[in-house]
C-alpha cells in the first residue's frame, strides 16, 4: 500500500513532529465546547480527529514495533478506531459526539505521550525496519487527510451556530487579483490515455496500477463554475425545476427541502454564506463549492453540457497543467477558502475538489493491501464519485495529478466544486 521510504530515522522524526504539530495548531483556536461537537454523523468532534490520528500511531506502529511499549489508556483503542475491522471492535461514529470524556486535554496528554514515544522509537533505531517506516508514512498521509476533514468539521460546526462564530480573527488579508471570466475551452483529442500513479513517492493504493483508457474526443472548461454562474440557477428556479435532475437527485431536494446551495442565506434580501471568517456578502467571482454530485451534474445538464469523467480530468490536466503551480492555495498559507486566480490559470489544483461523473472503482489489476491497512480504501469502493484536483484545504504535498478523493453524492460539507464537458 506505501512504498518503501529509505528516509533516516532522524528526518522521519522531524517530518513526523511538523505534520502532529499543524494538527494542534489547526485545533488551537477552537474552544472546550467546540471540540466535542458532532452535529450530524459525516462530522466528527475535532478532538476525536486529534485522538483518532494519534490511535493509528499507537496502534500500528508502536504496538507491533516497539517492544516495551505501554499503552496510554487500554480502552483508547475502543474509543478510537475508526472503522477497521482486523483492529477490534470501536464506538459507533454517531456516538463520536458523546464522549465528554476524554477531555480535551486528557487527550492532548494522550498525543503527547504517543510523540514522545515515536520520537524515541525513531531515536533507538530498534525496530525500525522499512516496514516501520512505510507505516509511519501512510499515518504521517493519514494525518494529513484528517487535517483537511477537521477544517470541513470546524466549518460545519461553527457554521451551523446561529451566531455564525469566525474560526480566527487573524487571517491574512490577500489582494485579490483580477478574474477572466470569459467561457473557454481546452480541446481534447480522440486516442489513448495512460491513466493512473508512475514512479516514486507516495501515493494512495487505489491510484495503482497505471492503465491505458480511450476517451472519444472531448472539451472541458478551463475553469471552474463559478458562484455567480450557480446563482443564475438557484434564481432561474434550479430548486424548483425537476427536469434537469436525476432522479436520486431530485428525491434529496424534494426530501430536505433544498432551496438553495449549503451556507447560503437571505439576509435582509442579499446572498450572504458562511466563511470560516464568519457570515460573509458572497463574492460572485469566486469558485463555486459545497455543492453535492446531484446539485453539480443538475447545472450541467440545465446548461446543456455534462460532468468530466475522472480519466477526462486527467488526461486533460495531463497535458495542459502538468505541474503543480508554487502560487495554489494550500492550508499551509493559512487561506481557508476558494480564491481568485489570474486570468489563465486553470484551476485543476488546490481550490476545490471537482466532482467528475466517474464512480468510485478499482483500475485494473487492482490488489487490495493484505492486513488490517488495506482496509483504507478498497472497501469502500462502492456508491460513491470520484473528484479531483485538491481543494485550498489539501496539504500541499498531497496534491497531485492522480489524487483520487471519493464521497458519496449528497454530501456538501467538503470544499467541493466543478467544471463542465462536453463531447466534440
Amino acid at each position: 500500500m506505501v512504498p518503501v521510504i529509505s528516509l533516516p530515522p532522524k528526518s522521519v522524526s522531524t517530518r513526523f513532529h511538523k505534520i502532529r504539530s499543524q494538527s494542534e495548531r489547526l485545533s488551537a483556536p477552537l474552544s472546550a465546547e467546540d471540540m466535542v461537537v458532532q452535529p450530524v454523523i459525516d462530522v466528527s468532534p475535532p478532538k476525536w480527529h486529534l485522538a483518532h490520528t494519534t490511535w493509528f500511531f499507537e496502534e500500528f506502529v508502536l504496538a507491533p514495533n516497539a517492544s516495551a511499549y505501554k499503552r496510554f489508556h487500554p480502552k483508547y483503542a475502543f474509543l478510537f478506531n475508526s472503522y477497521y475491522e482486523g483492529a477490534g471492535e470501536r464506538i459507533q461514529r454517531v456516538f463520536r459526539g458523546n464522549m465528554t470524556r476524554p477531555t480535551s486535554d486528557e487527550l492532548l496528554d494522550y498525543r503527547a505521550y504517543v510523540n514522545e514515544c515515536m520520537h524515541e522509537f525513531l531515536r533507538k533505531g530498534d525496530g525500525v525496519t522499512s516496514e516501520a517506516l512505510a507505516m509511519i508514512e501512510l499515518g504521517l498521509n493519514h494525518e494529513q487527510q484528517h487535517q483537511e476533514l477537521l477544517i470541513y468539521d470546524i466549518k460545519y460546526i461553527l457554521g451551523h451556530n446561529p451566531l455564525f462564530p469566525e474560526y480566527r480573527l487573524d487571517l491574512p488579508k490577500q489582494e485579490q487579483q483580477p478574474v477572466d471570466l470569459t467561457e473557454r475551452w481546452l480541446e481534447m483529442e480522440e486516442g489513448i490515455y495512460d491513466i493512473g500513479h508512475q514512479g516514486d513517492g507516495f501515493h494512495w493504493d487505489n491510484e495503482t496500477s497505471r492503465h491505458r483508457v480511450f476517451l472519444e474526443s472531448y472539451r472541458i472548461q478551463d475553469r471552474l463554475i463559478t458562484h455567480g454562474e450557480f446563482r443564475e440557477f438557484v434564481e432561474a428556479g434550479g430548486y424548483q425545476n425537476y427536469r434537469p435532475w436525476l432522479e436520486e437527485g431530485w428525491r434529496w431536494v424534494n426530501t430536505n427541502k433544498i432551496e438553495a446551495p449549503f451556507y447560503w442565506f437571505k439576509v435582509e434580501g442579499e446572498w450572504m454564506h458562511v466563511t470560516l471568517e464568519g457570515l460573509k456578502p458572497i463574492d460572485w467571482d469566486l469558485p463555486m463549492t459545497h455543492v453535492n454530485f446531484y446539485e453539480a451534474d443538475a447545472f450541467a445538464r440545465w446548461k446543456g453540457k455534462r460532468l468530466p469523467t475522472e480519466f477526462e480530468w486527467e488526461a486533460a490536466c495531463q497535458l495542459y497543467s502538468p505541474v503543480i503551480p508554487e502560487t495554489a492555495n494550500f492550508v499551509e498559507k493559512e487561506l481557508f477558502g476558494p480564491k481568485r486566480r489570474e486570468g489563465q490559470d486553470l484551476q485543476f489544483y488546490g481550490d476545490v475538489w471537482e466532482w467528475t461523473s466517474s464512480a468510485y472503482l478499482p483500475y485494473p489489476r487492482y490488489q487490495i493491501p493484505e492486513g488490517t491497512v488495506g482496509e483504507y480504501n478498497g472497501k469502500f469502493m462502492v456508491n460513491q464519485k470520484v473528484l479531483r484536483g485538491g481543494s485550498c484545504a489539501t496539504p500541499a504535498d498531497h496534491i497531485r495529478l492522480t489524487y483520487r478523493n471519493f464521497f458519496h453524492p449528497h454530501l456538501q460539507w467538503l470544499f467541493n466544486g466543478f467544471r463542465l464537458a462536453e463531447h466534440r
